[in-house]
């Protein structure tokens, strides 16, 4: 007697067999990064708004985020970096959607107006709020208080030199729960053209892909998880989505 295969777990197999080719295509890659490249004159990322709020991110990366904070379910995310406040809202809202989770953002100048709009929006009842540098020893030890005993997600999307990542890789990446991510968004910028940024102190060389790689020579129990990369195919964050082990 024969039984079918189970359609769910066969699914499974086929998504596992898509990514696997995916990150085998080095003319995709290539093309992908093309692209993205070609979108930067552009401004594609100031282009979307997560309900109502300027999100300033590729859709694409949105997307793997939403996957794994299904697949952690995490008490608390951290998020580095708040411009306008459009991630921390997206972040929110699957929290909301999932009923479980807050999110803590980190700003060195959380300007009036952007503060004023996160602080109405419907969302806000599971975000907080924290202005100062994201690498001074007094926020980084408020950070650690309200990550006691949670399970813990990190996002770092503030000052992209090495070494300002580097420190706050350093802070916060081990607050991360096993199983858990260090998302380092716009790693991307080492793939770049040099120069493209003149009126930044970040280029090729000095970036969040430079430090993430220093980092991970130092800290093995985190890996770089190069399938949700290879399933988006487009990303600000090459190499930077970052799981422990």
């Amino acid at each position: 007697m024969t039984t079918d295969k189970d359609p769910a777990a066969a699914f499974e197999q086929e998504v596992a067999q898509n990514i696997r080719s995916l990150r085998e295509d080095r003319e995709l890659k290539a093309r992908s990064g093309e692209w993205l490249r070609s979108t930067l004159p552009h401004r594609y990322s100031y282009n979307f708004r997560w309900m109502g709020r300027p999100i300033i991110q590729y859709p694409q990366d949105m997307i793997a985020m939403q996957e794994i904070l299904w697949q952690v379910r995490p008490d608390l995310i951290v998020e580095t970096g708040i411009a306008h406040g459009g991630s921390l809202i997206y972040y929110a809202s699957l929290c909301e959607l999932i009923g479980h989770g807050e999110v803590l953002g980190i700003d060195i100048d959380i300007r009036a107006h952007n503060r004023a709009a996160i602080e109405a929006h419907p969302m806000f009842r599971r975000i907080a709020l924290l202005q100062g540098s994201s690498t001074d020893p007094r926020i980084v030890e408020q950070v650690r208080e309200r990550a006691r005993g949670k399970t813990v997600l990190v996002v770092l999307d503030s000052n992209h030199t090495h070494e300002h990542v580097l420190a706050e890789l350093e802070a916060y990446a081990p607050l991360v729960t096993p199983g858990s991510y260090c998302v380092v968004f716009d790693t991307v910028i080492e793939d770049l053209p040099a120069g493209l940024y003149p009126e930044r102190p970040w280029d090729v060389g000095n970036n969040p892909k430079t430090a993430v790689a220093e980092f991970l020579a130092a800290h093995p129990e985190f890996e770089v998880d190069a399938d949700t990369e290879a399933k988006i195919s487009i990303t600000v964050a090459p190499g930077g989505y970052l799981r422990r082990r």
